[in-house]
């Protein structure tokens, strides 16, 4: 018997990997946070299998609920969203079923930043504009950000920003940001990526407050912040492809003898 802790993308059905959809049909016991996970994909479980959202339970009601499918020898696809990997709550369960002796496994899945810069058609890393990406929250009714880890230490960096479960925390961002990145940096929120509703807000540290306001977005959402984000397209190509870039795959080509 395992247990298999699934990233199940930012919500969109598709964007599951094939891995974690083939555990979801097989698995006798799914058990879905059904606040981020849409109820489309564990409806891929076997007709006969035990659904349980979870989004209402604790953690050792959760864990209550593994330790009787391990008894039963019953595999749990145990199913988060995004990548398990950031802000998953997982590291808990696991824990736990460390302590159990009960087996588990790890299945990534697409991170809401990915999601969300793809549907913007944005790369977050620019040649000689941004080479870093920082995913990160702020401190709010949840647990304090450790030391060395606050929004003005980690936009010194002049990095892209990823900042998750933050929305409501927008006018200190607004404020910490500004002085960092300027009031005319570019900001996008990304509202419930990949879900039907998906909604993008584009601004600057200077409008994105009120921006969001009128849009009454309360929760839910990733706020992007850097000048990767910028619709102008001035920034030089990579070398990755230059034709004077040479590397093992790609020698140096002779020159033709006319």
């Amino acid at each position: 018997m395992t247990v298999y802790f699934i990233g199940a993308g930012p919500g969109d059905p598709d964007l599951i990997t094939v891995k974690g959809l083939r555990l979801i049909k097989q698995c006798p016991v799914n058990l879905y946070a059904g606040s981020l996970v849409p109820a489309a994909i564990v409806a891929a479980a076997p007709p006969d299998a035990l659904v349980i959202d979870t989004a209402s339970l604790t953690l050792d009601e959760i864990i209550a609920h593994i330790v009787e499918a391990h008894a039963q020898k019953k595999d749990v696809a145990r199913v988060h969203s995004g990548d398990p990997s950031i802000y998953g709550a997982t590291a808990e369960q696991m824990r736990r079923l460390d302590q159990l002796n009960i087996p588990y496994e790890v299945v990534p899945g697409v991170p809401a930043f990915a999601a969300a810069a793809a549907a913007l058609k944005t790369e977050l890393t620019l040649p000689e504009v941004a080479q870093t990406v920082i995913v990160t929250r702020t401190s709010m009714k949840s647990s304090g950000m450790p030391e060395g880890e606050d929004l003005e230490t980690l936009g010194r960096s002049g990095a892209t920003l990823a900042i998750h479960l933050s929305i409501r925390n927008i006018s200190e961002i607004q404020r910490t940001l500004s002085l960092l990145y300027g009031e005319d940096c570019p900001v996008v929120v990304a509202y419930r990526v990949g879900w039907p509703d998906e909604t993008f807000v584009r601004g600057t540290l200077a409008t994105i407050r009120d921006q969001v306001r009128k849009q009454k977005i309360t929760r839910t959402a990733l706020i992007f912040v850097g000048p990767a984000l910028s619709k102008a397209q001035d920034f030089r190509d990579s070398a990755l492809y230059d034709a004077e870039h040479v590397h093992v795959l790609r020698p140096k080509r002779k020159v033709a003898e006319g």
